[in-house]
């Protein structure tokens, strides 16, 4: 996983771009890695860890009305809180994360190891719908980091 977090901060500096994360169900993994890189200062922007209901619709903004229709785990939560980072962040690249990382807390519905990843750059929103089959905690997380990284990567 650092091996792409490090490709993927290089990718960034050569191409003068920024990155932001909002994190829920990663807990902010994705920002401790990327920070662990040397000279990611001149590329990672900001990262929140926007865990509950409520720090998505104070910090992010996500309409209550989102978190109750579709709840927080949505591609619709996704989409809000990507797109409201972007506007607090003003980064070039912005990531949001919802999910379940269970053990607990899954649905029939919402499974643990449903994972919605967005990712906004310039004026494209990408919302990709993720299913992890290993349901340990960390491993869900893990997966997610490595999705976002690749991602990312493989983007123009």
């Amino acid at each position: 996983m650092r091996t792409l977090a490090n490709k993927l901060v290089k990718k960034l500096i050569q191409k003068k771009l920024k990155i932001s994360f909002a994190e829920s169900c990663t807990g902010g993994m994705l920002s401790s890695i990327v920070t662990s890189i040397s000279n990611s200062s001149k590329v990672f922007n900001l990262g929140l860890v926007t865990y509950s209901n409520k720090a998505k619709m104070d910090i992010l903004k996500v309409p209550k009305e989102i978190i109750y229709k579709y709840g927080a785990v949505s591609n619709e939560c996704c989409i809000s809180m990507v797109k409201n980072l972007s506007k607090i962040s003003k980064a070039n690249i912005s990531v949001s994360i919802t999910g379940v990382a269970g053990p607990g807390g899954g649905t029939l519905s919402k499974p643990v190891g449903l994972v919605y990843i967005g990712i906004k750059m310039g004026n494209k929103i990408s919302v990709q719908k993720c299913f992890f089959k290993n349901k340990n905690r960390v491993s869900v997380q893990k997966a997610t980091a490595i999705k976002v990284f690749k991602t990312i990567l493989a983007l123009k």
